[in-house]
Formats: C-alpha cells, sequence, structure tokens
C-alpha cells in the first residue's frame, strides 16, 4: 500500500494571487488572510511575494483591501497592551522615513520627561533613508532587542524606549519590510500604511502620532500621495481604537545638517542640550505637542525641557538603560572629502534625495537585508538653504571607513546644491505643511 502524504493541503495557490492582483483584480479576504499567514511560515517563497508586493506597487489596492493586509499582519502574532502594565499614558510617534530624520532620538525623551509612557519601536533603514536602530547602534553598548518584560519595565521607570518590534510582533511584517527595502517596492502606499499600522496597533499604545513627510526625499514625494498615506493610516488607526493624528511635513530638503549614524546622534543630543539646527527643533516640539494632547497633556512647556536639561536627563536614562553609554565618544568615519562650492550666490534649494543617495553610498545605508552600516559614515551639511556661498566655499564633508566610495558619492550630490545670484527666492522653510485627523 502507497504511504499517505502528510504535508496539508494549501487552501490557495501563490501564484493564483499573484495573478490575481497582477492583472488588476481584488484579491479577497481569504486570500489576503493566507497568503500573509503562508508567508509567515514559508509557503510563499520570497521570490513569490516579492512578485506580489511588485503587483501591489503598480496595481494598488481598494481600502478594504488594506484593512484587511493590515488585520493579517497584526493576526500574524502577537498584541500588546500597556494599560494593565503601567501607571503611565502612552502616546507613539511613527515617521514615513526621510533624510537626516533623527526626530525620534529627542522626541522619545522629550515626551516621557512629562510623563508620557513612550514605547517607540522602530526599524532599520530602508533605501536612503537612515533606520533609527541603525543610529542608536552607533552608542557603544547599546541594544536594540528587548524582551516584551524588560520594555515594560523600562517604560515605567524611565519613560521611554526605542528598541525593535519583538519577534512575536507581527513577524509578517518583519520579513516584507526587509524584503520591501530589496526589490523597489518601498514606496507602495498599501504596502507603507500595513506595515506601519500593523506593528502600532500590535503595539498596543493608546494615541499615536504619525509624521508623514513629502518631497524630494521622502517615499512619498507627490504632495497628494503623501496625504492619501496619511488619510489611509490614520482611519486604519481609528478603526483600531487607536486614538491616531498625522502631521504632513516638508522633506524636500535634509533635516538638519548631518546625515548618518553617528553624526545624526550627534545632533540629536546638541538639542536634547538646548541647541541643534532650528528645523530638527521645531519638528521635534511640534511632534512632542501632538503626542502629550494626545495622552491627555495640554498645559505644558515643551520647549522649557529642552532648555532645563530634563529631556536629556531621561535620554541618558533611557540609553543607561538599553547598556549604553551616553557619555561614550561616538564612531568617527576613518576618512573624509569636502565637496565645494562651483558659484557664489545664496542656496535656495537643496535636494534630499542627491543627499540621502550620497550618504547611502558612503556606507551610512544597506543595499541587502542584513548587510552591515558603517556607524560613523554619511554627509555634514556646512551649507544649508539661506546660506550665502562663495565658490571654493566647502558646502559639505562626505565621512566612510572605505575611500572608494567617495566617487559614486560624490557622483550621486553633484547639483544638490541651488546656488542663485539673487537669493531673494530661498524665503522661510515652513517644516508642517498640514494636521490631517
Amino acid at each position: 500500500m502507497a504511504q499517505q502524504s502528510t504535508t496539508p493541503v494549501e487552501r490557495f495557490d501563490a501564484v493564483d494571487v499573484i495573478h490575481t492582483k497582477r492583472d488588476g483584480g481584488r484579491l479577497s479576504d481569504d486570500q489576503i488572510d493566507w497568503v500573509i499567514d503562508a508567508y509567515t511560515r514559508g509557503v510563499v517563497a520570497e521570490e513569490q511575494m516579492a512578485a506580489l508586493a511588485m503587483a501591489i506597487f503598480l496595481r494598488g489596492m481598494e481600502r478594504d483591501e488594506i484593512v484587511r493586509w493590515t488585520q493579517a499582519m497584526i493576526a500574524s502574532g502577537e498584541r500588546m497592551d500597556f494599560s494593565a502594565a503601567l501607571s503611565r499614558p502612552t502616546s507613539d510617534k511613527h515617521s514615513t522615513g526621510g533624510v537626516g530624520d533623527k526626530i525620534t532620538l529627542p522626541l522619545a525623551p522629550l515626551v516621557a520627561s512629562f510623563g508620557v509612557a513612550v514605547p517607540q519601536l522602530s526599524g532599520r533603514g530602508l533605501g536612503h533613508t537612515g533606520g533609527t536602530l541603525d543610529k542608536l547602534e552607533a552608542i557603544p553598548g547599546w541594544r536594540a532587542d528587548l524582551t516584551n518584560e524588560e520594555m515594560i519595565a523600562q517604560l515605567e521607570s524611565v519613560g521611554a524606549v526605542i528598541c525593535a518590534a519583538g519577534s512575536g510582533l507581527a513577524p509578517a511584517d518583519k520579513k516584507l519590510y526587509a524584503l520591501r527595502d530589496v526589490t523597489g517596492t518601498v514606496e507602495a502606499i498599501p504596502l507603507i500604511a500595513s506595515s506601519i499600522m500593523s506593528k502600532k496597533i500590535a503595539e498596543g499604545t493608546d494615541a499615536l502620532v504619525l509624521d508623514v513627510k513629502t518631497g524630494a526625499g521622502a517615499f512619498m514625494r507627490d504632495e497628494k500621495d503623501a496625504r492619501e498615506l496619511a488619510a489611509t493610516m490614520v482611519q486604519l488607526g481609528k478603526d483600531a481604537g487607536v486614538n491616531t493624528v498625522a502631521l504632513l511635513t516638508d522633506m524636500s530638503a535634509p533635516l538638519g545638517l548631518t546625515v548618518g549614524n553617528a553624526l545624526e546622534v550627534r545632533e540629536s543630543v546638541e538639542v536634547l542640550a538646548g541647541g541643534g539646527p532650528k528645523d530638527v527643533v521645531e519638528l521635534t516640539v511640534a511632534l512632542a505637542r501632538e503626542m502629550l494632547a494626545a495622552a491627555g497633556k495640554t498645559d505644558v512647556d515643551v520647549e522649557a525641557a529642552l532648555a532645563d536639561g530634563r529631556a536629556m536627563d531621561t535620554w541618558k536614562a533611557m540609553i543607561s538603560a538599553q547598556g549604553g553609554d551616553p557619555d561614550a565618544e561616538l564612531p568617527v568615519a576613518k576618512h573624509t572629502q569636502e565637496v565645494c562650492a562651483e558659484a557664489d550666490g545664496v542656496v535656495t534649494g537643496l535636494d534630499a534625495m542627491k543627499v540621502g543617495v550620497a550618504g547611502w553610498r558612503l556606507g551610512a545605508g544597506r543595499s541587502r537585508p542584513g548587510e552591515a552600516v558603517q556607524a560613523g559614515a554619511g554627509v555634514e551639511l556646512m551649507k544649508t538653504i539661506g546660506d550665502e556661498v562663495r565658490a571654493g566655499d566647502v558646502v559639505a564633508v562626505l565621512h566612510t571607513d572605505t575611500p572608494e566610495r567617495f566617487d559614486r558619492s560624490v557622483e550621486s550630490i553633484d547639483g544638490a546644491w541651488t546656488i542663485e545670484k539673487d537669493g531673494a527666492s530661498a524665503g522661510e522653510r515652513t517644516i508642517v505643511l498640514d494636521r490631517i485627523s
């Protein structure tokens, strides 16, 4: 008698699901539930999910498909609940990513200094944008991986934690997040919205503030697309019972004057010390006010907590709690190269994408999942919008441990600065463009 196979029969075939979306069809609830579960189990291969992700990127998803996809991502793992474990209200923030976007670093301890718990589950670099965990790992000893018990204990004692999402939290997203980075599908609105919101809803925060970026250095370059993404995520949050609001913010130029892991940590500490670039401070304060208001704290002086050292104290406690030395010297790249202006005038534009790609090519980002990043690599901006320059002035310093990377980095940053004889058109940069609730 022939031995019967014990391999379970799958409800669907991955190729059929790919065909459905490739041909512009709507994925059924059952198809979505199966493909997310099967991908998490390893039944759907990486190349098959890559094909489906590209089909979604090209064909899009209807609103109810996105809702179901998000629910399936949440259902792939555990859900957390802070309400019983913490004596503080919780409020979180998520950014869609940008060039020089180090806002999480000063923001989490700033909000926590007012008695609100900030469970900031963060990620690694995607494409030309830096990852919060990559930045913090430039601090000697700091570790990103915490157990749920460690995270809750730190939230109760310190008030803020920035760490990696646990393996049990939306594991489907963890796999898909890395795959999107290397398959040209990062910008797909359904995949961005479901990725962000599945983690944030599963995380169990009471309130969520979204920083949705638009402009040359954002994944959503077009403001209309950014608004659609913001509205989609706000609705996903509200449907799940999370108090959610979004700020639409400018990413036409880099945030601050540094792009790269250790470089951005250094600048973040400057903000916590009451200094730092104006645009970084402005956005940090705006997001802090939203997070605090969502947690029921409206009559607070946010700027005072930066000026009097409260936020800095919380930062040091947060870094120390995760094994880091907040007073240690940060890594410095072994090699530098200057980029000089070619004309006299005033900087009226600075292309964030060109700067971001330059930093990525220097080693600050990764081109495949799991690739190591250089802690000291990146771009230090010496001239930004509104600054006067003369031909030959240094407009940027490039940092890397591998000098053979300089040529391609210089190639990518070429033309990033718009320099005009009459710089009247530079104007004042508006960081927060709109609020979507």
